[in-house]
């Protein structure tokens, strides 16, 4: 399995247009559900700072997170650019991959 988490802060009178487009069932969900290697995201708010949050996309590979990327380019950068008016910063956090398991 494969992760993508980006860092968000941000703008306090966007908070639930942030939730509903970052959140489950949210734009970036529909977006990425269009893909067969999607699996799901989480969106997490930080205990200590209620305008800090992280989103982890889960994909069945990096390649199928590629793919979608090149396959989506336009939609994914129309979506990008109309939710940046909810954040102060963001930042990419990392690639990651799954690396064994807690049984």
């Amino acid at each position: 399995m494969f992760t993508y988490i980006w860092e968000y802060f941000i703008k306090e009178e966007f908070s639930s247009e942030f939730v509903k487009a970052y959140g489950p069932g949210g734009d970036w969900v529909k977006l990425f559900s269009k893909s067969d290697g999607y699996i799901k995201t989480e969106l997490q708010q930080d205990v200590s700072n209620p305008l800090r949050y992280i989103t982890i996309d889960y994909w069945k590979s990096k390649d199928a997170r590629d793919s979608f990327r090149n396959q989506f380019a336009k939609e994914f950068e129309e979506l990008d650019k109309r939710c940046e008016q909810f954040t102060e910063k963001e930042m990419f956090i990392g690639d990651f991959e799954s690396y064994g398991s807690n049984k």
